[in-house]
């Protein structure tokens, strides 16, 4: 197993205004402007070895459902003075409360300029060195089942799976974790979802050969002649498979 999340995908209408959000949202630096793809990184992200998963925008010519979307990002704050102010912040670079069922939480729900859902959490001593990301998280019906999966299609270590969520970290203990977390059935196309890529000198497209033999179907969507390869897990996550920029294919 080689392959390993590097990237939150997020389509919008406009890629270098949503980009820049994240950038001032995370404290991290932009490029690509203008080209159709913001990307949203670190100063002096390495993608030989990464400590953490950026954000790439990706300009689409369809606007938001109001359906939530079923991956979003978890903000992590140190104290309450932090929480008040990171949810100001953010609201005066224009994300607005969003209400998604969550009743009376510790934690903030928000929504960036084009709608799209993420919470910043209260402190919690589990997230006080992942970095501005505490953990990406993912709608699902089974958290079982999608660890099976996804436990063998990537090359992070499961901390704790249960009936109600899946939860990963990379094997260096480093960057944000992922959890699967049971809500329910996918309903709409993905409007944000995880890129991967292999590790230096490992072959793409075997990887992508192991991912359809653990269940992994292709997925069309008009993406056309590309270095990467789009697929959907068994609940019919997107997901894409990169070609690494180090790499000739």
């Amino acid at each position: 197993m080689t392959l390993r999340p590097v990237l939150v995908n997020i389509k919008a209408l406009d890629d270098s205004a949503v980009g820049r959000f994240w950038a001032e949202a995370l404290g991290w630096g932009v490029s690509s402007e203008g080209s159709g793809a913001t990307a949203v990184k670190p100063v002096g992200f390495d993608w030989l070895d990464p400590v953490t998963v950026c954000v790439d925008v990706i300009a689409v010519p369809e606007p938001k459902t109001t359906t939530k979307n079923r991956v979003h990002l978890d903000l992590a704050t140190t104290s309450a003075a932090h929480l008040a102010e990171l949810v100001a912040r953010l609201q005066a670079l224009g994300a607005t409360p969003a209400h998604v069922g969550q009743g009376k939480v510790p934690w903030t729900v928000l929504a960036d300029p084009e709608g799209n859902e993420f919470c910043v959490l209260e402190p919690r001593e589990i997230y006080r060195d992942t970095g501005p990301i505490a953990r990406v998280v993912v709608d699902c019906a089974d958290p079982r089942a999608m660890a099976r999966f996804w436990d063998e299609a990537m090359d992070w270590t499961l901390h704790e799976v249960t009936d109600d969520h899946a939860v990963w970290r990379s094997a260096k203990g480093v960057g944000p974790y992922l959890e699967f977390l049971r809500t329910g059935v996918k309903t709409v196309p993905d409007r944000v979802h995880l890129d991967l890529v292999p590790d230096p000198g490992d072959d793409k497209a075997a990887e992508v050969a192991r991912l359809r033999a653990l269940g992994a179907t292709d997925l069309d969507l008009g993406q056309g002649d590309v270095p990467w390869t789009c697929l959907a897990d068994p609940e019919g996550h997107e997901f894409c498979v990169l070609a690494r920029p180090d790499a000739e294919s």
